[in-house]
């Protein structure tokens, strides 16, 4: 009884979904199909092309589906909208944070949209492939991916024949997958998803038009840099720390993994404020960290961040979005095993787009399902303790002894 009770709040929930997104699709028939494709996605389908998710439908050929991913009439970016608006209201919560990273799609052949011989982390090696610039918004009751890009490298987008061939728009240029993720937190941040931090990989944080695009957005942020980043006051973020002293270093988890609290050594400092960007006024309203990460077992593996933060947050919060981080790969594991986002067979853009678009459409669904029973909490953290120069004990956290940048000249 309770089984056939969770199907019918599963299906009734997954209409309402589909009802709210409906009106996105000017014909019944692709409305029709959209719902087919998208129930196949979250059905144990071996292999989630239109052939099979065609026979699961029902359909005698897959000609119904592979047409409203190629030719019917609908924009894959209204859905992305609504899928948004859907997370917001489902594990939308104040301490949201938006996470950026890319994933790899391996694929044969030199047609697909995008594909070349090319880096990608998820096979961790060079390969034929297409990538996907993606956002996953997790909070304390859940993570979903909210949106993607797909990246064209420079021998796609300057050879204009072949782009027509794969029905890419001819206004669509070249972006660097850095210019993609500014484009998506920008959108993200313009959503109704409440979004407190921003955090990402060193591929991206390292930018720094990415981190003055935040400091701007006025959103706070926990980046991974590589460890020759230069900071303020310091050449390398590396050197700095060096000079940690040894009682700077807590033990501290950054959250739940698969095999119990992720527990590191952290290291945490304020850096000097840069008044262009973090005072209103004559006010400090934002405050500037850089992190370091230690793994316990091998302890010459540090990674390091460069932090963005209110005046209240303090290291357990910076720790606690550096963590996070690791969501938006349980994303990526959980869409292609369980939603087929790596499992399409179209070729064109617009068939890129679109199947993506319908596949964290329905890992959203899953997350949302997921989050009605599951809360997650903050593990507690001990405080750092004294320290000598050029690292200075201040409060409940360190500051590196260098001055700040002047406060702006109050203008009449």
């Amino acid at each position: 009884m309770a089984t056939e009770q969770a199907a019918e709040t599963w299906d009734h929930d997954l209409d309402d979904l589909f009802t709210d997104i409906g009106h996105r699709f000017g014909r019944v028939e692709p409305r029709r199909r959209m719902r087919a494709y998208v129930r196949g996605l979250l059905a144990p389908v071996a292999r989630k092309n239109s052939w099979q998710l065609a026979e699961h439908a029902g359909h005698a050929t897959p000609d119904g589906l592979q047409h409203l991913l190629s030719r019917a009439r609908w924009n894959p970016d209204d859905i992305r909208d609504d899928l948004q608006a859907f997370v917001a209201k489902s594990i939308g919560r104040p301490d949201g944070v938006l996470i950026v990273d890319d994933t790899g799609f391996i694929k044969k052949g030199t047609t697909s949209a995008g594909v070349q011989r090319q880096y990608s982390g998820t096979a961790g090696r060079t390969e034929n492939c297409q990538i996907g610039v993606f956002a996953a918004y997790a909070s304390s009751t859940g993570r979903a991916l909210v949106d993607r890009e797909l990246y064209l490298p420079k021998s796609w987008t300057t050879d204009r024949d072949r782009c027509r061939a794969a029905k890419i728009p001819d206004e669509r240029e070249f972006a660097t997958k850095g210019a993609l993720a500014k484009a998506i937190v920008l959108r993200a941040l313009a959503s109704p998803l409440p979004i407190a931090w921003v955090t990402a990989d060193s591929a991206y944080g390292q930018e720094c038009r990415f981190r003055r695009m935040l400091e701007n957005a006025g959103v706070g942020y926990v980046v991974a840099v590589p460890k020759s980043q230069f900071t303020v006051g310091c050449p390398r973020i590396d050197h700095l720390f060096a000079q940690a002293p040894q009682d700077a270093w807590e033990r501290r988890s950054c959250g739940q993994g698969a095999k119990g609290q992720r527990m590191y050594d952290w290291a945490a400092i304020q850096l000097p404020a840069v008044a262009e960007f973090d005072y209103q006024g004559r006010e400090l309203v934002r405050r500037r960290w850089a992190l370091a990460r230690r793994s316990v077992s091998k302890p010459d593996e540090i990674a390091y961040y460069l932090a963005y933060a209110p005046l209240d947050a303090g290291v357990d919060d910076l720790v606690r979005v550096a963590g996070t981080r690791w969501a938006i790969e349980e994303c990526f594991q959980a869409a292609k095993n369980e939603c087929g986002l790596d499992q399409y067979e179209v070729r064109r853009y617009v068939g890129w787009y679109r199947h993506i678009t319908l596949a964290i459409l329905a890992h959203a669904f899953l997350a949302a399902m997921t989050a009605q029973a599951r809360e997650k909490g903050a593990a507690p953290v001990r405080k750092p303790r004294s320290s000598s120069s050029p690292w200075r004990k201040c409060g409940d956290s360190w500051q590196l002894a260098l001055p700040s940048t002047p406060m702006p000249t109050p203008t009449r």
